[in-house]
């Protein structure tokens, strides 16, 4: 188990919990991603914003620190709401995606990126536009299922609900989104006794539009509950009509607006129980949507870690870039997946020149993503669903995930390349590929590599129940992973030198 010390594991896998508790959405997985690379002194850029981008350089007495929109004398408070690092920013899209990158000191137009991919998103049950329902006494919430998740894990859980809300200013009539969480369970879907179902340890596949209903309340307490009620009658708007009274008023008490003041809203339905180590050595991380907020947290580690020390970026001749995208579990293809325009349309920007009219072009060839996502840990209870040679366990490093039929887009290059990174970062490397008589799932590296002609590796830490609402894994892979992923930003550049990829 290299990478560090029990005690630097343990302190890695608790930012870790502390990470996925805050993201409950993948619009709370931004602004949380947001809020530490400001802290990093990352700068924010907007799209529809002309961008100065450039390399990081010495400012006053710092590698790289500016200190925007200030006069002499400074004060200590104006340093923490203006200070940032020259080369170092992100942009945002949908508020579910995000990309971070910090520019080397010695980059120039046409020079590659170094680039790491994870995605924000997680199995889960979301909250459809039209959800009002009720049936035999309840308040029920009508639920739409979201990507491939173990449903019948769902059941009997502590539930609520978190995302984001249209609101509108009645004054100003200007709309503005806000986050929403309710910590309290306030959901839950309930299984049928066995009783009642005398096979259901035989078979139990829940139908997804009949069984996964989540109740919110008896019709009896809410007609006693007065209070509750108002929002029936003080607005007959569009969401009002479409949402139950309860559920509307519990989120206006949330956002501290009137139930008039809600627009629209994308709710996930999440479980209140929070992450947590467990086993006998607390050796394990016990935690919903480590798919793919483990990748997530390390990438955006790794790269915040690579860029804060003085001169860290001094030597470096290509832009170090992590990309978090929404939508990888329904395939990629929205505005703000892995399929659409927006990596391509980041790298251009960054790459433009006008006097090197194809840098975009020539910086692709020397370019190199990780596609960050996890993989599967051999099961003890059923290894024979892993091919004998290629059973991840936990402990013993990273996985290197490999489909000749292009299901993963790792190459012989991009594993020799990693290997070496690995070896001198001293970070263990595993192998998965699947049986030739089982499907085999996909990330977001075959996107990437065939939309912009990437080198890819796909990697990613073993994990058990994945796509459950309650997953597994192990706290050395936290510190492995942003190790290896800290050595890729350092040494990809100048590894690649050296490199016959060509």
């Amino acid at each position: 188990m290299q990478a560090g010390s029990k005690h630097a594991v343990q302190a890695a896998a608790q930012e870790l919990l502390k990470f996925v508790n805050r993201g409950p959405s993948p619009y709370h997985v931004v602004a949380e991603c947001r809020s530490r690379l400001l802290q990093a002194g990352f700068q924010e850029l907007k799209e529809t914003e002309h961008w100065d981008i450039q390399p990081d350089h010495k400012v006053g007495q710092g590698s790289g620190c500016s200190m925007a929109g200030l006069s002499p004398p400074f004060h200590a408070t104006d340093l923490q709401l203006f200070y940032f690092c020259v080369g170092q920013y992100f942009v945002t899209r949908n508020f579910s995606t995000l990309i971070a990158f910090a520019v080397g000191g010695q980059y120039q137009p046409g020079n590659g990126f170094s680039l790491i991919g994870a995605h924000t998103d997680s199995p889960c049950l979301r909250v459809k536009r039209c959800s009002n329902r009720g049936h035999e006494g309840t308040v029920q919430v009508g639920v739409e299922t979201y990507g491939g998740g173990i449903w019948n894990t769902w059941f009997d859980r502590d539930l609520s609900v978190a995302g984001r809300v249209i609101v509108k200013d009645l004054e100003t009539g200007r709309l503005e989104q806000r986050l929403v969480r309710v910590e309290h369970p306030i959901l839950r879907i309930p299984n049928l006794a066995i009783h009642l179902q005398h096979n259901v340890n035989e078979s139990f596949g829940p139908n997804t539009e009949n069984h996964l209903v989540p109740i919110l309340a008896t019709e009896a307490q809410e007609a006693l509950e007065k209070e509750v009620c108002k929002a029936e009658t003080s607005c007959a708007s569009s969401l009002q009509n479409r949402h139950s009274p309860v559920l509307v008023n519990l989120l206006c008490s949330q956002l501290k607006v009137e139930p008039e003041q809600m627009i629209e809203m994308e709710l996930c339905l999440v479980d209140t129980q929070p992450p947590t180590l467990g086993g006998a050595f607390n050796e394990f991380v016990f935690s919903p949507r480590l798919d793919n907020l483990h990748s997530c947290y390390c990438a955006l580690q790794a790269l915040i870690e690579s860029s804060e020390r003085p001169g860290a970026l001094a030597q470096e001749s290509n832009v170090r870039l992590v990309a978090l995208y929404d939508n990888e579990e329904v395939g990629s293809e929205s505005a703000q997946g892995a399929m659409s325009l927006l990596t391509e349309l980041v790298l251009r920007r960054i790459s433009a020149s006008p006097q090197n009219l194809t840098a975009f072009e020539e910086a692709v060839a020397k370019s190199c993503m990780i596609s960050a996502d996890m993989a599967h840990a051999v099961h003890p209870n059923y290894a024979d669903k892993h091919e004998k040679n290629h059973r991840p366990e936990f402990h013993k490093g990273p996985t290197i995930k490999v489909n000749s039929n292009q299901r993963y887009a790792s190459t012989a290059i991009t594993e020799a390349l990693i290997r070496e990174i690995a070896s001198r970062v001293d970070v263990p490397l595993q192998e998965f590929m699947v049986r030739n008589d089982s499907r085999c799932g996909t990330t977001i590296g075959p996107i990437l590599a065939s939309r912009l002609g990437l080198r890819v590796l796909d990697i990613g830490c073993p994990q058990l129940a994945m796509h459950s609402i309650r997953e597994m894994c192990c706290t050395s892979g936290v510190l492995q992973s942003i190790t290896l992923f800290k050595g890729f930003f350092e040494l990809f550049s100048m590894l690649d030198q050296g490199l016959l990829s060509n």
